[in-house]
């Protein structure tokens, strides 16, 4: 009898220790993840390249980027659709509409936010701040001074995005359109130093608004072997503090993988863009442990319509 008592208090006994390490192996394990998606420089490309032999025929297109999105996003939680800039110009679409079409086709796709890249100026301020009125996300610029302009109170610097229990926070970048982009186009836009106030923005938001991530939109261009003291985002990576990830555009270069910079600070700074015409879409995987430390997982460029068939 008392065998056979000992034998069932040491049943439990293993059993509650099985549970508990279970239970800690769980904790332990308890790693979030988030995916965040991207695109830069579509410049108004709609439909995909015509079938006529060329080298991008069939690519391309919203129909099958948005098929894609909606596939990673119903098998992954924690989702973020980005845009670095020139959504406008390219293509009779934007000459006959001027914009309307791509903002509705980001905002049915579920965008989360967008800079501004020059040729978003193309139509005006005004024309710009019109088509806003059919988006359902926010365009992020920190360096940019609409005040007096039709863009005033149509861009907000920042924006903080809750994923699962991360806080993650986006700001953008514009370059200067000075000689780059009619005077008329701009107006009274004021230009202000990206190097300055994406650390005055990336700091706050890492420091007083406690995010575990901070992911920069620029529309600075990945690099300028002509001129290399032009802010580039190499430049700015490397001059940087408090930011995590630039995804890049207006340079319309096609990355193979993210490129590594070490910041002001020492710390790791990822750069990625994918080229141009949305024949891309950049995939860029984290996973934060249960102290939310960042740890950069992979890396994907997908390419869009029916070549990835």
């Amino acid at each position: 009898m008392l065998n056979r008592r000992k034998f069932i208090q040491q049943s439990a006994f293993t059993a509650g220790a099985m549970l508990a390490s279970k239970w800690s192996m769980a904790e332990d394990a308890s790693v979030q993840k988030l995916v965040i998606l991207h695109t830069n420089d579509v410049h108004s490309r709609l439909e995909p390249f015509p079938m006529d032999g060329s080298r991008n025929q069939g690519l391309g297109g919203v129909a099958a980027r948005a098929k894609l999105i909606e596939e990673i996003r119903a098998a992954e939680e924690q989702v973020l659709l980005l845009d670095a800039g020139d959504i406008f110009q390219g293509t009779p679409f934007f000459n006959l509409y001027k914009g309307e079409p791509e903002i509705k086709a980001m905002s049915m796709m579920g965008y989360d936010a967008c800079t501004m890249g020059n040729h978003d100026f193309d139509g005006g301020l005004e024309n710009f701040a019109t088509q806003l009125n059919h988006a359902k996300f926010p365009v992020l610029l920190c360096n940019y001074d609409f005040t007096n302009t039709a863009m005033e109170h149509k861009t907000v610097p920042y924006k903080i995005f809750k994923k699962g229990k991360l806080k993650i926070g986006v700001t953008g970048l514009g370059i200067e359109m000075k000689g780059l982009v009619p005077d008329n186009l701009f107006g009274n836009t004021v230009y202000l130093d990206p190097i300055q106030k994406l650390n005055e923005t990336a700091s706050m938001l890492k420091k007083d608004k406690a995010c575990d991530m901070v992911i920069c939109l620029s529309h600075l261009g990945y690099q300028f072997k002509e001129d290399p003291n032009k802010v580039s985002d190499l430049i700015l990576a490397k001059e940087s503090e408090y930011v995590d990830l630039i995804i890049g555009g207006h340079t319309h270069t096609f990355l193979d993988e993210p490129v590594l910079v070490k910041n002001r600070l020492g710390s790791d700074v990822l750069i990625n863009q994918v080229g141009w015409a949305g024949l891309q879409l950049g995939r860029l995987d984290f996973e934060f442990s249960k102290e939310k430390r960042k740890n950069f997982s992979g890396a994907k460029t997908i390419s869009v319509g029916k070549k990835s068939l």
